[in-house]
């Protein structure tokens, strides 16, 4: 294998491609520098979480909004979406904390009490799960 074939292909195992901080391996996978998830304002990680989500990769979505999370959490949007991405990754005990400290912000966020009641669903809490929903519900979220 040449230079410019692994320069074109990526090819080369454990090498980073392009000086983006993705490191391509022989199985077509990538690994994210752990700089990539805090590089950058927090506006720009948040918009970098925001397409990591829209790709669904909650996993890294996750990662990044832990850290704007963290840096400020104050702003109900960012918590929401992290809430979100650990509830699609299945990370439910996290989606439910991050849910209740929405809630404790804005008590009558309809979405976060919506997603609440689902997460507590899934983790097979049906009655906890009911009187979120019928809080939802009334709040005017589509149960």
């Amino acid at each position: 294998m040449n230079e410019s074939y692994r320069a074109r292909t990526g090819q080369d195992t454990g090498s980073t491609a392009y000086g983006t901080g993705v490191a391509v391996f022989g199985t077509g996978s990538t690994a994210y520098d752990a700089d990539y998830y805090e590089h950058g304002a927090a506006a720009d990680r948040w918009a970098r979480a925001q397409l990591f989500f829209e790709a669904k990769d909650f996993t890294a979505a996750a990662r990044i909004l832990r850290g704007v999370v963290d840096e400020d959490p104050r702003p109900v949007a960012p918590r929401l979406l992290l809430a979100r991405a650990y509830y699609h990754s299945a990370q439910l005990g996290r989606a439910e904390t991050e849910l209740r400290a929405v809630l404790d912000r804005d008590p009558v966020e309809a979405y976060a009490r919506l997603m609440l009641g689902r997460t507590l669903e899934r983790q097979g809490r049906a009655g906890e799960a009911a009187g979120q929903l019928r809080i939802a519900a009334a709040l005017g979220a589509d149960v």
